[in-house]
């Protein structure tokens, strides 16, 4: 969309006012190109060592949730997007109203907040790679990696988004198709020279082992693999014909992620033993062992740094994302004080960064005391899940709603079956919710109680309890905007930049 200046609702006190107007031009997108963009958002091959474990199990492990929930939930944010612009506020909002819709687009902000030292802790355990393997499980070395490297990230973002564009648009193919293609190339010659592989490869074991409900619970991982799609959907009416090209988008990014996810998993799988592979370190693990066998060690650093790239460049674009969906509706409903409202030159919410980098520190800190790195790993990504699945919740329940009480409103894309989809994406959901309370068998720092305290405890404050919080302490005065479109996009000026 193309933004132009308005005139400003009046300022109230100490608020920062954003002049912002819609204009209706609309951009044409190729499905081609919607395709590649939905793909670098949710493909990565960090999810690999977790599916690593069940060998070829993992292709029913990946292929469920795919069907259960990745499709739902791609039908029906397109559906969303092409009627409601605005995004999962805007859309939960208009079904259950404002208090309903903060705590949902509160949900995907806050899952950030375990999600980048999740994935900052996979990129330390890369980064250890190239210096020294042995510190991939050194918890002290993983917290200092999280520190600078999402405070780099933050000045990266904080110069605006054309300053990332290039990076964001390039890592997906630079650190996950060709890293992906060649580990997978290396385990099938790996395979083919006579090397036994280290996962049991049977028809037989296409079945995930049963060794209680504490291994069926690293399926949870695999709905997160899933998730992101409702931010690309928001882009389903810049398609030329969205009833024709939406469903090749969703067809072309299932498969090729779905294959990603899958291949990734089984090459980690044929290569590193189920019994040493770490859930930060087990692809690099994979790239060690067969640069090793094929003399091609050199190459370790090289994959280490790709890697590294795609994951930063993956982070940085969901830096700005969901903060920028809280800064809209703290402008329109006053849930967040102006404070948080200010825009620096570059039109970054640079003091929402600062603080979640601040909350992301002291997490990032736990890292240095809990014994088993690959622990501390696993409970920010399930917390990460957990926050996120309270978000998807609401928004199929808000897609059966909306379908009901306003079925005449023109929407670019419907979608088919839709208690269905809806039902079998709120049955996932919940599923996947209650596993995440479930300790997986690798996790050694305590018992199931602990591990259900400390969850539980995380996403009830972080989550729910937050948004909460954020509707109690709302004043009026902290609105500085007021939208009837639900589409605001940010422009700086003199009235609106930090000084």
């Amino acid at each position: 969309m193309s933004v132009a200046a308005t005139n400003p609702a009046p300022k109230a006190k100490g608020a920062l006012v954003a002049p912002l107007q819609v204009v209706a031009k609309r951009n044409v997108i190729s499905w081609k190109t919607m395709t590649f963009m939905t793909v670098s958002l949710v493909c990565s091959l960090r999810a690999a060592p977790t599916m690593a474990v069940f060998g070829l199990g993992a292709i029913l492990l990946y292929a469920i949730p795919a069907v259960l929930f990745f499709l739902p939930q791609t039908m029906i944010s397109a559906e969303l997007a092409s009627a409601w612009p605005g995004g999962i506020y805007r859309w939960v909002t208009e079904a259950f109203g404002p208090k309903i819709g903060l705590l949902a687009v509160w949900c995907q902000y806050a899952q950030t907040i375990f999600y980048y030292p999740a994935v900052l802790a996979y990129v330390a355990a890369t980064v250890a790679y190239v210096i020294d393997p042995s510190l991939a499980s050194n918890g002290m070395f993983t917290a200092i990696v999280i520190i600078a490297v999402y405070w780099a990230s933050v000045i990266v973002s904080g110069r605006g988004m054309k300053a990332v564009s290039g990076l964001s648009s390039a890592g997906s193919i630079i650190g996950t198709i060709i890293p992906g293609v060649v580990l997978l190339g290396l385990s099938i010659a790996f395979l083919a020279t006579g090397h036994p592989s280290a996962a049991p490869m049977h028809v037989h074991d296409l079945l995930p082992a049963w060794a209680g409900i504490a291994s069926l619970v690293l399926v949870v991982n695999n709905v997160f693999s899933y998730a992101g799609m409702e931010v690309n959907a928001v882009h389903v009416s810049e398609l030329k014909d969205p009833k024709r090209e939406f469903p090749k988008v969703m067809f072309a990014t299932i498969v090729i992620c779905v294959a990603v996810f899958i291949l990734s998993a089984l090459a980690v799988a044929w290569v590193v033993p189920n019994s040493t592979v770490s859930l930060t370190a087990g692809v690099m693990q994979a790239f060690s062992d067969l640069f090793g066998v094929f003399h091609l060690g050199f190459l370790t650093p090289v994959i280490a740094v790709m890697i590294i790239i795609a994951m930063l460049s993956g982070m940085i674009a969901w830096l700005a994302g969901p903060s920028t969906g809280l800064l809209l509706i703290g402008r329109e409903e006053g849930f967040i004080p102006p404070y948080f409202q200010k825009l620096n030159k570059h039109g970054m919410q640079m003091n929402i960064f600062i603080w979640q980098g601040i909350v992301t520190t002291i997490i990032a800190c736990l890292y240095a005391f809990i014994p088993v790195v690959s622990d501390a790993y696993w409970i920010f990504e399930v917390m990460t899940l957990q926050i996120y699945l309270i978000m998807y919740l609401l928004m199929f329940l808000a897609a059966m709603k909306l379908r009901k009480s306003q079925p005449d409103r023109p929407r670019g894309y419907r979608t088919p079956a839709l208690k269905l989809m809806c039902g079998m994406g709120i049955f996932t959901t919940v599923v996947a919710f209650f596993f995440g309370f479930v300790p997986p068998s690798q996790f050694h720092s305590g018992g199931t109680l602990v591990y259900i305290l400390i969850v539980a405890g995380g996403v009830g404050i972080i989550g729910p309890g937050a948004a909460l919080l954020l509707d109690k302490i709302k004043k009026p005065h902290w609105k500085t905007y007021q939208s009837s479109t639900g589409m605001a996009a940010f422009t700086t000026s003199s009235a609106d930049t930090e000084k």
